[in-house]
């Protein structure tokens, strides 16, 4: 029997594998966290496909998104990465990720972990927002923007109420998958 899946994944097997084993499943390690904020800060304006079919290259690229690593980017590592045609190569987004990075490591001393800190905004458990088609999932909500203008009070870039309705999506803040989707059962 056929599996049904949301609408958006149909596409080929990467968007396929991407929904069937990441999307929507509830993240708590700061580690993965990271790597999805960076990636839905690089995919603005872009397609979430664009991405993925670069993740690997971003991986590599970003010293597999160690932040620890990424807040101590010196001008030269940023003309590397301006340099690497595997990744996107905007000048903005990539010094976006090193401040981020710094950004990050800040709440992690303010909060003890950046989960603690992100799921604190929806008390540490996942959102279902059980659509029954694709045209009900939201691009923003009141959450997004809540965390969206806290973490530009913060200084983080590249964190608009739709890039983090994303990041709260790919990291399972939010479970959208539609109610007809094999996820669900």
């Amino acid at each position: 029997m056929e599996k049904i899946r949301c609408g958006w994944c149909e596409k080929d097997d990467l968007y396929r594998k991407y929904h069937d084993e990441e999307w929507g499943r509830p993240v708590y390690d700061d580690e993965t966290i990271f790597e999805f904020l960076i990636l839905e800060s690089f995919q603005a304006g872009l397609s979430w496909y664009t991405i993925l079919s670069k993740r690997e290259n971003f991986r590599k690229a970003f010293d597999y998104f160690d932040y620890n690593k990424v807040a101590v980017y010196s001008d030269q590592k940023i003309e590397e990465l301006m340099n690497n045609s595997g990744i996107i190569r905007n000048k903005l987004k990539i010094c976006a990720a090193v401040t981020n990075a710094r950004k990050f490591l800040e709440v992690q001393e303010e909060f003890g972990s950046f989960s603690k800190y992100i799921w604190g905004f929806i008390d540490g458990r996942p959102i279902d927002n059980k659509p029954k088609a694709l045209s009900e999932v939201p691009a923003t909500t009141e959450i997004s923007d809540k965390i969206s203008k806290d973490l530009k009070k913060r200084g983080f870039k590249f964190v608009g109420s739709t890039v983090i309705y994303a990041h709260m999506q790919a990291t399972g803040m939010v479970n959208d998958h539609i109610e007809t989707c094999f996820i669900r059962k």
